[in-house]
Formats: C-alpha cells, sequence, structure tokens
C-alpha cells in the first residue's frame, strides 16, 4: 500500500479543519463588523458568540478528540507496516463519518443524526485500534 494511498484520508481530515477553522474565523469577523460582539466580551475566551458562530466552533474542537487518535495510529500503522487494505478501507469511511458529522453539525445540528455519525466513526475507529493492536500482539 502506497503512502498516499494510506495518508489521504488524513489529508481530507486536515482540510475539514481547515475549512471549518476558516469558515469560524470569517464567520466571527462578520458578527464583529456587525457590532453583534464586541471585542472586550470575547477577549478572554467568553462563550458569548451568537448560536451559529458557537456551533460552528464546536465543530471545530471536535476535530481535536477523536481525530487525534486516528492521526496517532495512523503514524504507528505506517511506521510499523501495518496499514493494509483493511485500515485504509476503515479509514476512509471514519473520515467520511466525520465529514457527515461535521455537516450536520454545521447545519441543522440534528443531534439524533450528529450522534449516528459520531458513533459510526467511534465503532470504526475502536475497530481499527483493536486490529492494530491485535496484529501487533501477535506479531504479525
Amino acid at each position: 500500500m502506497s503512502i498516499a494511498t494510506i495518508l489521504l484520508p488524513v489529508f481530507v481530515q486536515v482540510a475539514l479543519t481547515f475549512v471549518l477553522i476558516f469558515t469560524l474565523g470569517t464567520s466571527r469577523m462578520a458578527v464583529l463588523k456587525r457590532g453583534e460582539v464586541r471585542i472586550p466580551d470575547i477577549a478572554l475566551g467568553q462563550r458569548v458568540w451568537p448560536a451559529r458562530q458557537q456551533q460552528i466552533s464546536n465543530c471545530y474542537d471536535n476535530q481535536f478528540q477523536l481525530p487525534v487518535l486516528f492521526y496517532v495510529l495512523t503514524v504507528l500503522a505506517i511506521i510499523t507496516r501495518h496499514a493494509d487494505y483493511l485500515f485504509v478501507v476503515l479509514a476512509w469511511i471514519f473520515v467520511v463519518s466525520r465529514l457527515v458529522h461535521a455537516y450536520i453539525h454545521c447545519t441543522t445540528n440534528y443531534v439524533r443524526y450528529r450522534f449516528l455519525s459520531f458513533a459510526i466513526g467511534l465503532i470504526v475507529l475502536i475497530a481499527m485500534w483493536a486490529i492494530f493492536a491485535a496484529q501487533i500482539l501477535a506479531g504479525v
């Protein structure tokens, strides 16, 4: 399996994170320009942003939770040469679940569907870690 094939899902996940931070930044700048929020009100990180900006911010923050375990696993799988076809398929399922989660989070924010997409990603990530750990411990 080529490094590019293994890392492509990582690149997509990273791109999602960058898209969210730019979306958040432009959205917050617009709120500040309209005077809906004043800089002293947010200088220490208070959560006085309107709901829409908080929604995007929460989604952005989510990209530093489960995906961190995905990044670490990908690096370990590459180093140990355990990034096989199954790994890449599961990585894509995980990343697609994150894309769906972010889309729901930043649009309708319908919690039932958002949780379902989160749960799918979580289950896939647990499976990825379990398979990797089993391979390492079995000396495969």
